[in-house]
């Protein structure tokens, strides 16, 4: 795609068990996030790069599809899509980006120096097919994810130097996004069907995802409620991953997903949902659900990749809707953080904060073009919160 109650669970022996889905009601959860002003205020009106922001913050182009990025040699991918940022020696940092497209696809890197200027970009991943998002490891590697029927997961190297490693074992289905959790030390999957499943992978040695278990959220029919997991009998896909478990819960367009302090936070595009695991207590709930919103107009929809900020602020980009950057705030508050003008045929993707917070980048996928030709990578920089 080149867009964008109670249950209990018993676990013996590593399998899981599971009572029937009708126990799934009644209990306490948050309420879903309601529209509100935001801590930064409403996004002002567009600037030079037909970016709106909030007072205080400015935007810059950092690589446009097809042509040369600037301070260096390499040429820019086409469809920029899921990315995310690494620390670099000397205090700078690195930005990785997928490419979406199908054949080819892959990944490139743009590389930063202390002060904010590109030092280098390269190859990271090629050979490979619609690389949609995909997500960091604690490990500082990039988990590069194909958005095709039996697609892989790709493990590459951020800095370009060691070659990137297909990781059968996670699966073959059309992965979407990835989410480290270091605590229980699982990688959690999203997957981008109507009818699709939300999985995690246990690695047999953390670190090394060459073995593991793949396993499948099953629960209720609800929006919220305790869950278990049930391991994937065949993770090749020879028959659907998403097929295999009776009961396994069903998730409309899996797409964005970012761990942080114990849950992780996984959105769906079909519904327009933001969905909140706990990992501890072993539950979910809705965060955001447009068609929860009590008053006046949803701020965000077409919901896609997600992440968070170290004040605890999750910003969700929006395929279509408004071209907007949403946040979630913790007090579950919902508003617009930016708005790209100009471009209605594309999307907003990509977006990772630089190691220190201070600049948060994203791309809009086909730019002004509506094609992939013309996909436009931004940093913004200004005073977010900590």
């Amino acid at each position: 795609m080149e867009r964008r109650s109670l249950l209990r669970a018993a676990v013996l022996g590593g399998s899981s068990a599971v009572l029937g889905g009708t126990l799934w009601r009644g209990a306490a959860y948050a309420a879903p996030a309601q529209p509100g002003a935001g801590p930064y205020g409403a996004p002002g009106s567009p600037d030079a790069n037909g970016v709106c922001l909030p007072t205080g913050f400015t935007s810059r182009v950092i690589a446009r599809s097809g042509r040369t990025v600037p301070g260096t040699s390499y040429k820019w991918h086409n469809a920029p899509d899921g990315g995310a940022c690494y620390a670099d020696d000397g205090g700078g940092w690195i930005y990785v980006s997928n490419s979406e497209i199908n054949p080819s696809g892959g990944a490139s890197a743009v590389r930063f120096s202390s002060t904010g200027a590109v030092t280098a970009a390269y190859r990271v991943l090629s050979g490979t097919r619609q690389n949609c998002a995909g997500g960091r490891t604690p490990w500082n590697t990039w988990l590069s994810c194909e958005e095709v029927d039996r697609g892989y997961v790709y493990e590459t190297d951020p800095w370009g130097v060691r070659p990137a490693v297909r990781r059968d074992a996670m699966g073959r289905f059309k992965h979407e996004a990835a989410a480290a959790d270091p605590v229980r030390q699982v990688v959690y999957l999203t997957e981008d069907v109507p009818d699709g499943c939300f999985y995690r992978f246990r690695p047999t040695t953390w670190g090394d995802l060459s073995s593991g278990v793949l396993e499948v959220m099953v629960a209720g029919g609800g929006t919220s409620g305790p869950v278990s997991w049930a391991q994937v009998p065949d993770p090749s896909g020879a028959t659907a991953t998403r097929g295999q478990v009776p009961g396994a819960k069903r998730f409309n367009g899996g797409e964005g997903c970012h761990y942080a302090d114990g849950t992780c936070w996984f959105t769906t595009k079909g519904d327009n949902r933001v969905w909140r695991y706990d990992a501890a207590a072993q539950t979910i709930d809705l965060a955001y659900d447009d068609s929860l919103v009590t008053s006046g107009t949803a701020p965000l929809t077409g919901v896609d990749n997600v992440t968070g900020s170290t004040s605890g602020d999750l910003y969700v980009a929006e395929d279509g809707g408004n071209m907007e950057i949403c946040l979630i705030t913790p007090d579950e508050v919902v508003t617009p953080f930016l708005r790209v003008t100009g471009q209605s045929g594309s999307e907003i993707t990509g977006p990772a904060f630089s190691p220190d917070g201070t600049r948060l980048y994203f791309s809009s996928q086909r730019g002004t073009t509506g094609r992939s030709s013309g996909g436009i990578t931004y940093e913004v920089t200004g005073p977010f919160r900590s």
